[in-house]
């Protein structure tokens, strides 16, 4: 059974500089017959620009809320065999102790991170990587000796976000802000224990707002919407906080880009939106664990050459690259090719808010979903299915051969093929995916620059579906207009999908220096 938050609202009037209105949430959370009770400011900052000659009083008020975790993990390392192990001579000398015999080894890894408590009994948010798969996790107080044991209440690896609770009370509770009044400009305070030194605050700006699609070292997180500051984050300060102006919680410091091998801070690093957040940590503490909405649907950003080529008025949209087999999105009719510009009367401005949304949203949830169809808006309902932790990939291994035959040039410096059952079996091309197979993309062609690439199954052209090489041939051909939109199904590793773009359809200046 959930419960959800009770939300008492109080107003109270302060003057800065002119005077404004505060709103101060404070919410109840019943789960698991504990009571969780969060303080919210969603007060925009104050942006009038003035002197500041320090940033001491934010300090003092933050910095007590902020936890260094420690947490321990046991590795079974198996080692190889020592060739010698069963040779009398070897054994004279070391009878039954002769090193690595094979048998399993153990041994004891330490991680280190930070945390944020929330609320004064001893609920702590931190991310989800920093306590992912430890056996034991410890954590200690700013300025004090003690140390408490951590239990994992809840972790979603999908937004990096993970809950843990101490038998505490009375401790110093942050103030959760409002991320989606941040601003790119606004200071910010990363806090958090890098490379184990003790507490440490660094300061910086939002650098940008709505980060997503980066791998950080592998990992990529399916659901992103990270704040980028440049205070400096390093090692250590993963889970830590990202506090505004005010000293209220505004992100989770969750990961950094580095080019050299210090994994030390170059001024890029990445914070989960304290909304984002305390959603997760709600849903987490209320049922110990969280379910995200799902369609089931591959998409793309719209630019202003596809803008042009679907008849849009401007870039504001998701463009649905592929429809999934069996998922809500085909139930409901979504197609490929469909630009989805509104989710729940929510406007969708790019791929990524369509995919928070969704991901947001409970699976089971009915959704009208609102879109562009052959330049006719059309409104759909949906059923949202529970998104898979890591969605299905094909896990056969590519093969590398490639189809050595050619037909002709459709597309200049493109040559294509027919799709025979041996490029299929080849390439692992699925016998629902029609079209003409590239074989050949010249360096210097405006379809090489457009992304065109070998081995790409060319669908449709200009909107008309093509089912083999002659057919393309001649949609090119009859092709006008200074662009062609292509759709194409491109395998990349054990994840194949479908993509729009656009080609320049003028001849290129082969002259010019």
């Amino acid at each position: 059974m959930r419960n959800f938050p009770k939300m008492i609202m109080g107003f109270f009037a302060g003057t800065i500089g002119a005077l404004a209105m505060l709103c101060l949430f404070h919410f109840t959370l019943l789960g698991k017959g504990a009571e969780l009770s969060i303080n919210v400011d969603a007060t925009p900052v104050a942006r009038d620009v003035r002197p500041v000659t320090s940033f001491a009083p934010i300090v003092k008020k933050a910095a007590p809320s902020v936890v260094s975790i420690y947490s321990s993990r046991t590795v079974k390392i198996r080692q190889m065999r020592n060739p010698f192990q069963d040779d009398p001579l070897f054994r004279q000398f070391f009878g039954d102790q002769l090193p690595n015999d094979g048998r399993a080894r153990t041994h004891k890894e330490q991680s280190l991170g930070s945390g944020v408590i929330v609320s004064p009994d001893g609920y702590i948010l931190t991310a989800s990587h920093v306590v992912d798969g430890a056996d034991e996790i410890k954590v200690a107080i700013a300025d004090s000796k003690t140390e408490y044991t951590a239990k994992v209440i809840g972790a979603d690896p999908q937004t990096d976000v993970a809950v843990l609770k101490i038998d505490a009370a009375a401790l110093p509770a942050i103030t959760l802000g409002d991320s989606d009044q941040l601003e790119v400009g606004d200071v910010v305070l990363a806090i958090g224990n890098p490379f184990g030194v003790g507490q440490t605050v660094t300061m910086g700006i939002v650098s940008a707002l709505g980060r997503n699609g980066f791998n950080f070292g592998g990992q990529q997180y399916p659901i992103e919407n990270f704040i980028q500051t440049d205070a400096a984050i390093n090692p250590g300060n993963s889970g830590g906080a990202l506090v505004d102006a005010e000293g209220r919680l505004i992100g989770i410091n969750t990961a950094i880009i580095t080019g050299g091998e210090s994994r030390g801070n170059d001024g890029i690093g990445f914070a989960v939106p304290v909304n984002l957040a305390r959603h997760v940590m709600e849903r987490l503490i209320s049922g110990g664990k969280i379910t995200h909405g799902y369609l089931g649907i591959n998409l793309q950003d719209i630019n202003t050459d596809l803008a042009k080529q679907f008849g849009l008025p401007d870039q504001n949209g998701a463009l649905v690259d592929d429809v999934l087999v069996n998922t809500p999105a085909e139930k409901a009719g979504i197609k490929s090719g469909d630009i989805i510009i509104e989710f729940n009367g929510m406007p969708v401005t790019d791929a990524n808010s369509l995919l928070l949304g969704v991901s947001e949203s409970e699976p089971g949830t009915t959704v009208k979903i609102k879109l562009i169809r052959d330049n006719s808006p059309q409104t759909v309902t949906v059923k949202l299915g529970d998104r898979p932790v890591e969605l299905a990939e094909n896990d056969k291994d590519q093969t590398g051969s490639k189809p050595d035959t050619s037909k002709m040039d459709a597309l200049d410096g493109v040559t294509v093929d027919d799709l025979n059952p041996d490029v299929r079996q080849q390439l692992r091309i699925p016998d629902n995916v029609q079209g003409a197979i590239v074989t050949d993309v010249a360096a210097d062609s405006n379809s090489a620059e457009a992304g065109l690439q070998k081995g790409d199954v060319i669908q449709e052209i200009n909107r008309q579906p093509v089912a083999s090489a002659d057919e393309a041939v001649k949609v090119c051909n009859a092709a006008k207009g200074d662009e062609i939109l292509l759709k194409i199904w491109r395998r990349t590793g054990n994840f194949a999908s479908t993509r729009f773009f656009t080609v320049d359809n003028t001849k290129k200046d082969t002259n010019q220096n």
